[in-house]
């Protein structure tokens, strides 16, 4: 079994059902198949691409996106899929770094190619454009990609690089397959089911739930065509009658506020790609009585490890263990603790990617007797769900004591105003460090420093207590809704030494 022979299944079942909404048009399951056996042709005979070389995906969200996937794939190729807001600088890293020849884009961001051939001189380019142009693949004739098993390279996610360059996590088809299952039996979803797709599709949790889950359960997608402002995007949800919303905590902030009343279509919203602030999920299931799911995930995990159950939701928890995958928290020698002891988060299951791509040594710091270890900081408790309490390298050392910013930012997004809330640690002399917290007030409010820090002092241990309170219009994030705290960091160092503040 491997994606394209799970797809073919679902083309097999239904194949004029509408597979994807864009705007007006209503794509076939189909009219996908055809287009994407069309661009695996197109790749193998034309560009000279083979079973197991890397093909670039550089695109915003839009239909092409899905049938070139599916195409590389046929061809027995490997997705690469680029962040579509990088510069040809960071570009340029990620084609160097896999072996990229071929870059599938489209127009506007082909504009950069000059910038990418002066580094990459032999980067072929197939722009989305020209699809409709393709010769179709000849009736019969197999695909390259109809060998590959599970065990086989399928996707190639590069990590956000918050932490120096960015990494290449290598997905098989089987790692892809076995998440998409763990979710479908999760989220209880069926052919019936629309799922709204909003997120940039690079990343690697719409990849998984927002294209895959859909096309091989048999449901259908509905791409948004436009975010901004949030309402156009609830438009479309609702114009499409969608099931499911994946989404960053920010949009459903901004669904709370909007001028929107019940009943929606939706079933089930998901919060992933940032923690959820639990006074958000409190106001927005009050407002319209739909569950809001916190869940967790990363690249390297294909990526949805927990979920909070539809029935026995926790405000403050990332859930429980998806099915057919194993969470443990675990000190720095490998030990299993108790519950409510904080340590890193692990994960181990048929979801964890095969590795680094060309980094074997990075590959083992991550791995450690068949658990991957996360990188975040957590617990579990008597009950068996999970919270993370902060990154394991975000953590506060403030008088030797661990300082955990995402607890200072639950207060903080208490404090009425408060739209967005982030916390770093910046050096001390006197105790190590210190917490600094940057805060965005709502819009229309104004927010004064003192009254924070007290509401601050009557909820935390003295020691907690940012000293000084940085305000801004916005707080800066990556692509995929993330606080970039490098960037907070590098801030701080206009701010001042914390022990003369406050």
């Amino acid at each position: 079994m491997n994606l394209p022979a799970a797809f073919a299944a679902s083309v097999e079942a239904h194949p004029e059902k509408t597979a994807v909404f864009w705007g007006l048009e209503e794509i076939p399951y189909r009219a996908l198949w055809h287009q994407s056996r069309a661009v695996s042709h197109h790749l193998t005979t034309r560009l000279g691409v083979q079973p197991g070389d890397r093909v670039g995906l550089w695109l915003k969200n839009r239909p092409e996106f899905i049938t070139a996937l599916f195409g590389i794939l046929h061809c027995g190729a490997v997705a690469v899929p680029i962040n579509n807001f990088l510069k040809p600088d960071e570009v340029n890293y990620i084609l160097g770094d896999a072996g990229i020849r071929v870059l599938i884009t489209e127009e506007e961001l082909a504009r950069q190619a000059p910038a990418l051939r002066a580094v990459h001189p032999q980067l072929q380019l197939l722009p989305v454009e020209q699809f409709a142009w393709l010769a179709p693949a000849p009736a019969g004739q197999e695909n390259p990609g109809a060998n590959r098993t599970t065990q086989d390279l399928a996707v190639l996610i590069y990590t956000s690089g918050t932490t120096g360059r960015p990494k290449g996590a290598m997905l098989s088809h089987g790692n892809l397959l076995h998440n998409v299952e763990s979710c479908r039996q999760v989220l209880r979803t069926v052919q019936a089911d629309r799922i709204a797709v909003l997120l940039p599709l690079f990343h690697s949790y719409m990849i998984t739930v927002g294209v895959l889950l859909p096309l091989l359960v048999g449901g259908s997608i509905v791409l948004v065509r436009s975010l901004h402002p949030p309402r156009n995007a609830l438009a479309e949800i609702l114009q499409r009658q969608a099931t499911i919303l994946p989404a960053i905590p920010q949009f459903y902030r901004a669904m709370v506020s909007a001028p929107i009343e019940p009943p929606l279509p939706l079933r089930l919203c998901i919060s992933g790609a940032a923690p959820l602030p639990v006074q958000v999920l409190k106001d927005f299931e009050a407002k319209f009585g739909i569950p809001l799911l916190e869940g967790y995930g990363l690249s390297e995990a294909s990526p949805v490890v927990t979920k909070n159950p539809i029935e026995r939701r926790k405000p403050g928890s990332i859930g429980l263990p998806i099915p057919n995958v194993e969470v443990s928290v675990q000190d720095d020698q490998g030990n299993l603790l108790p519950h409510h002891t904080v340590g890193e988060i692990c994960v181990r299951g048929g979801n964890v990617m095969m590795g680094y791509w060309n980094r074997p040594e990075e590959t083992a710091r991550v791995m450690r007797n068949g658990w991957l270890l996360t990188g975040d900081i957590g617990y579990q408790d008597a009950d068996g769900y999970f919270y993370i309490t902060d990154r394991k390298k975000d953590m506060i050392l403030v008088n030797g004591i661990n300082v955990y910013p995402r607890e200072i930012e639950e207060v903080l997004y208490q404090y009425p105003g408060v739209k967005e809330a982030a916390v770093i640690g910046i050096p001390d002399r006197r105790r190590g460090e210190q917490p600094l917290a940057f805060v965005a007030p709502a819009e229309g409010v104004t927010l004064e420093e003192r009254p924070i820090v007290q509401f601050l002092r009557d909820r935390l241990a003295d020691y907690k207590v940012p000293r000084r309170i940085v305000f801004m219009e916005t707080l800066p994030r990556n692509a995929t809704g993330k606080i970039l705290k490098t960037t907070l960091r590098q801030m701080a160092s206009n701010v001042g030494p914390v022990e003369e503040l406050g």
